[in-house]
């Protein structure tokens, strides 16, 4: 037999019974565990306390039938309850500085004359996001870097015939919203190697053998920081002259006010912090010549949690050149099931591992804190990436099925962290990425690889993006249900809104005073591929769909 108690009233029967020897040994007193998950019919979870072992009186069985009718009563009507949203609107516990965004990863579907191409960059375009970060990598060298081969009798292999079309689609779908560039792949000839490194001379044909070697053969640095003040050259100021004084003209002046250095150092080539911060001096210091007020964004780490030396190195002054500045750095997160995991259970596991995420967060926060706290964060590439993606460089790999489902889910568990992002003082939480598709993490896609068409990833990143950011002032906010999560805030200009997620692929009600006659919007896997669907509230409760992430306006 087992007797819940949910009030002080039945503890302190329980326990006066227990004190005169009246509970027997089958009695067990389950006590209410917080921080579990429960669905809105459920008003608590329960865990076994310590069994009991006391001789039974026939005195205790008259009594626990009259205690026991009182509990379940209690818990029938305790079920009843809707778990409530409590928002303090006067307590004001942080002023945003998050901007929710994306990054755009290059490669073949992006190319003009695609069946991508327009559907994808009219989503870019009318997402109009800032700190949109742009990033030629290195499966497809052709696609990504403008020299391919090193100089010599006096000739050169600068080549933008590739590269400019896409970077010219990019500038002109974000025109009039700070961008970030990253040209992350350094040409393989710089590197010391046994051999040379070929690369695929069809330009969409993937490479992931392209990057060889651990050292720069030019410890000076000067040829890789030339490299890259000559791209931002083809860019902002019209062309650049090359190694041998002749001239290339490209006609190009955009705008473009930060520049990344390099992408996940702690894999790409292995580069130590002490080495990577040689290079970033080396190309900050060159690049500044070309744009003076540029800012620089560094470390792009691809394993946060397992490189703390790396930010004590790199953040601390002392190990830069005197007038380099360390504008921002970045990192990264994607969550990884296991491969025997269903769709059921990886909801949890995402959610999880988001959790362990937003720790490391906290624990880098004190670092940069201490060492370089004019330093902003960009947490620049924030998705899930499926066991299956990581067989796609096996000869004859065919992608699996990927549920409509796993699309929302990865959508919520994005909302979430840029939420709680948010309350930390993030400067910006960039969703990964636009396109991707079989051979280059098709899981991470924000659109349908085959049409450019959005999926629910990219319409929660909208639905964000259009009611949330920088400015608002975000309020105490309390969720009676760990399955879901909520933030009020009151908006730049005034407005109370409040973003709702729920974590579970069920319905979950939750009760929000103050929210009656108001509106807004959500996207659940009801909705699946299409834009957010408006509601209009006619009470205080709510009812979220299946993995739903929602922003109601309050009147």
């Amino acid at each position: 037999m087992y007797v819940e108690s949910l009030h002080s009233g039945g503890h302190r029967i329980f326990n006066r019974l227990r004190a005169t020897d009246s509970i027997p040994q089958n009695i067990y007193l389950l006590k209410k565990v917080p921080n579990k998950c429960y669905g809105p019919s459920r008003a608590a979870r329960w865990s076994l306390a310590p069994r009991i072992s006391l001789p039974i009186t026939h005195a205790f069985r008259c009594f626990a039938v009259l205690v026991s009718g009182l509990i379940f009563s209690s818990l029938s009507q305790a079920q009843e309850q809707t778990p409530k949203v409590t928002i303090h609107w006067d307590q004001v516990t942080r002023v945003s500085r998050t901007t929710p965004t994306l990054q755009v990863v290059v490669n073949p579907p992006l190319r003009r004359a695609t069946s991508v191409h327009d559907n994808a960059f009219h989503a870019l375009r009318d997402l109009q996001a800032d700190y949109v970060r742009y990033v030629p990598w290195l499966p497809y060298p052709k696609l990504g870097v403008a020299e391919l081969e090193p100089p010599g009798d006096g000739k050169t292999s600068w080549d933008f015939s590739l590269i400019d079309p896409m970077t010219i689609d990019f500038l002109e779908a974000t025109k009039g919203h700070t961008v970030i560039l990253n040209f992350s792949t350094i040409p393989q000839w710089m590197f010391k190697t046994d051999v040379p490194v070929s690369y695929p001379t069809d330009p969409d044909q993937v490479s992931w053998s392209y990057e060889k070697g651990h050292e720069l053969r030019d410890l000076s640095f000067e040829e890789v920081a030339d490299y890259y003040a000559r791209l931002l050259a083809w860019y902002t100021q019209g062309g650049f002259t090359d190694e041998f004084g002749k001239r290339h003209t490209s006609g190009h002046h955009y705008s473009i006010p930060f520049w990344e250095v390099l992408n996940e150092p702690d894999i790409e080539h292995q580069i130590s912090p002490e080495l990577y911060t040689r290079i970033y001096d080396a190309v900050v210091s060159a690049m500044r010549k070309v744009q003076p007020k540029m800012k620089f964004v560094g470390a792009a780490l691809a394993y946060p949690s397992g490189n703390p030396r790396f930010f004590e190195y790199f953040l601390d002054h002392k190990n830069h050149k005197a007038d380099i500045p360390v504008d921002f750095i970045s990192y990264h997160f994607y969550a990884v099931p296991t491969p025997d995991q269903s769709a059921d259970v990886q909801q949890h596991t995402f959610f999880a591992q988001a959790e362990g995420f937003l720790n490391v967060v906290r624990y880098i926060e004190s670092i940069r804190q201490r060492l370089s706290p004019e330093t902003g964060t960009m947490i620049n590439e924030i998705g899930a990436i499926s066991t299956d993606d990581l067989g796609q460089d096996q000869p004859g790999h065919v992608v699996k099925p990927i549920p409509d489902s796993y699309w929302n889910l990865t959508g919520a568990m994005y909302a979430y962290i840029f939420a709680e992002l948010s309350r930390m003082g993030i400067e910006m939480a960039g969703e990964s990425q636009l396109v991707g598709y079989p051979t280059q993490f098709p899981s991470v896609s924000m659109v349908e690889w085959e049409t450019g068409k959005p999926n629910a990833r990219y319409w929660v990143l909208k639905l964000l993006r259009d009611n949330f950011g920088p400015g608002d002032k975000l309020m105490e906010t309390h969720v009676a249900n760990p399955c879901a999560y909520a933030l009020g805030v009151l908006t730049r200009d005034g407005k109370r809104r409040v973003l709702l997620i729920n974590k579970r692929n069920r319905q979950l009600e939750l009760s929000i005073p103050g929210v009656t006659n108001g509106q807004g919007e959500y996207v659940d896997v009801t909705t699946a591929f299409q834009p957010p669907s408006s509601l209009r509230m006619t009470g205080d409760k709510v009812t979220l769909g299946g993995f739903a992430v929602a922003a109601l306006k309050l009147p």
